[in-house]
């Protein structure tokens, strides 16, 4: 086991884990506690898209679409992607309309086009970092382990929404991770989380 922890090649794959492990971290901490730009969305993008992608190019000198940013199997993505807007249409419709979530999300109400822009900016950066750039790193030190953990980080970062959101994204995570992994793209998940998201503002401010 030591002699398999210390060879040279297993060396380089735990230091990029620790790497995206430690940057994934530092992400969401500064996104919490810091404006950088004058929108929350950019400060996502950047933090969350940006970042990422600049430590994948230049410190692991690999391409993106070994960490899912990419097409990917877009035939299995479409069919998650529509499967998944379906459940979560039926699922909000009651969901979005508790007490909750209507304290939580009808003040976000806004023109349809700013929500769309806004949700679409939040969500690409955020989507990337956990199925993407996170999942992806797991993968070969973790196996199949990386779609739930990946799931963690995502779960603790919904802290301050509604409880059952929170509660929810253990399981709502992991299969986005799933989808991901299955699909080898981030871009499904995203779609499905951004459905999400702008149905069940809708919903709440009605």
């Amino acid at each position: 086991m030591i002699k398999s922890f210390l060879r040279l090649d297993s060396l380089q794959v735990q230091w990029k884990v620790a790497t995206v492990i430690i940057v994934s971290t530092l992400v969401i901490i500064v996104e919490r506690y810091r404006d950088l730009f004058p929108d929350k969305s950019v400060d996502n993008i950047f933090l969350f898209l940006l970042i990422p992608l600049v430590v994948i190019v230049f410190a692991f000198r690999e391409n993106p679409t070994a960490y899912g940013f990419g097409i990917g199997d877009w035939k299995a993505g479409l069919v998650f992607t529509l499967a998944g807007v379906v459940l979560t249409t039926f699922i909000m419709l009651g969901v979005a309309q508790l007490p909750d979530f209507r304290n939580y999300y009808a003040p976000q109400s806004r023109p349809i086009f700013e929500l769309i822009l806004k949700n679409s900016l939040d969500l690409f950066g955020w989507e990337f970092l956990f199925r993407g750039f996170l999942l992806f790193a797991l993968l070969p030190v973790c196996g199949p382990y990386a779609i739930l953990i990946q799931a963690i980080p995502f779960t603790i970062a919904h802290i301050g929404k509604p409880e059952l959101e929170t509660t929810s994204c253990i399981f709502g995570g992991s299969l986005f991770g799933y989808i991901a992994w299955r699909t080898r793209s981030f871009l499904y998940p995203f779609l499905i989380h951004w459905y999400l998201s702008i149905i069940t503002i809708l919903i709440a401010s009605r």
